[in-house]
């Protein structure tokens, strides 16, 4: 028999906008407060692009960090996977920008929309490539511009959601590490759970769409609150037991920053003591598909994490979607 292989992460970068909107500066454009938002979310502050700011700047400039990181070369790379959904325009592809810009000129790029579960959907694909022996370099990044889809007068959305792309490069490398497992999970039936009503082939923008304010995105949030605190426990303890490990194996859970309540809960049920729960939103907000892969990389620059350790990533968002994988760093 050959040598094992898997997919490693060897690499991670990130990227956040430089504006910051803090809960007081929301207190002066919608109806809320800093309390109601901190009590029910867990943010303060998030980061928003300016009006002139694309996704794909802010993903390449992760992506750029992940091969920093990895001390791997552009040219090297093989495929360029964004998760995100909101590219730069329908068509092309962001990730095909990403591509060139970071001057992948032989790599194959593609967009995938699995929404805050995104990240974690990309990383099991390149796992797969990389696994096969198909590719050995992929780059994955998570990527959202949120606020361009924010409705800035609806409080429930426009205090959750946030700007920021993150990458992480796997490598092909001998051993059984890495990528030890996932689990992806979709719900269709609940699609309007959280979604944009207008702007596809379903309902294509016009004039009407626009004036009664279609394009934002709209979600029922207790609903999806009760969904995802048990969907997030169940999928948790499906990856941990695909690797033969317990909740108590965990090093680090590095779970979507949907909203502190949920993680706190999610945590709770797995029974993962809060200090070993990697936590940014209050500084970040929901950054969707960016979320983990910021995280992880704040984690690996904080010196946190090391050789060894055992990474529980875990996502619930629009589809409805939600997935997990655990990764031996």
């Amino acid at each position: 028999m050959g040598a094992a292989f898997c997919g490693a992460i060897t690499g991670t970068g990130s990227a956040l906008p430089r504006r910051v909107l803090t809960n007081a500066d929301l207190e002066r454009m919608v109806d809320t407060s800093d309390e109601w938002i901190t009590s029910r979310t867990g943010i303060r502050e998030r980061h928003v692009a300016e009006e002139s700011e694309t996704l794909s700047q802010f993903a390449l400039e992760a992506g750029q960090g992940a091969l920093r990181a990895a001390g791997v070369d552009a040219r090297d790379l093989d495929l360029v996977i964004c998760a995100t959904v909101t590219p730069d325009r329908p068509i092309p592809a962001t990730a095909c920008t990403i591509q060139h810009q970071i001057g992948a000129a032989r790599a194959a790029a593609f967009d995938m929309a699995a929404g805050c579960s995104g990240f974690i959907y990309a990383l099991a694909v390149a796992d797969q490539f990389v696994r096969l022996g198909t590719y050995r370099q992929v780059l994955v990044i998570g990527a959202e511009l949120l606020s361009k889809y924010v409705d800035w007068k609806d409080r429930a959305t426009c205090i959750i959601f946030a700007d920021g792309a993150g990458a992480a490069l796997v490598s092909r490398r001998p051993g059984s590490g890495g990528i030890r497992s996932f689990s992806l999970h979709s719900d269709g039936s609940l699609a309007d759970f959280i979604y944009v009503p207008a702007g596809g082939t379903l309902m294509p923008t016009s004039e009407a769409t626009v004036r009664e304010r279609l394009h934002f995105i709209r979600m029922k949030g207790n609903e999806t609150f009760k969904i995802a605190v048990r969907s997030l426990e169940e999928v948790s303890r499906q990856v941990l037991e695909a690797s033969g490990l317990t909740p108590a194996d965990v090093t680090w859970m590095i779970p979507h920053q949907a909203n502190r309540r949920i993680i706190d809960a999610v945590g709770s049920r797995l029974g993962i003591p809060a200090e070993r729960v990697y936590i940014n939103i209050d500084r970040v907000g929901n950054t969707s598909a960016a979320s983990i892969p910021i995280a992880l990389d704040e984690a690996v620059g904080r010196g946190l994490v090391k050789h060894g350790d055992r990474l529980l990533f875990a996502a619930f968002g629009a589809g409805l979607t939600w997935a997990a994988a655990l990764v031996e760093w």
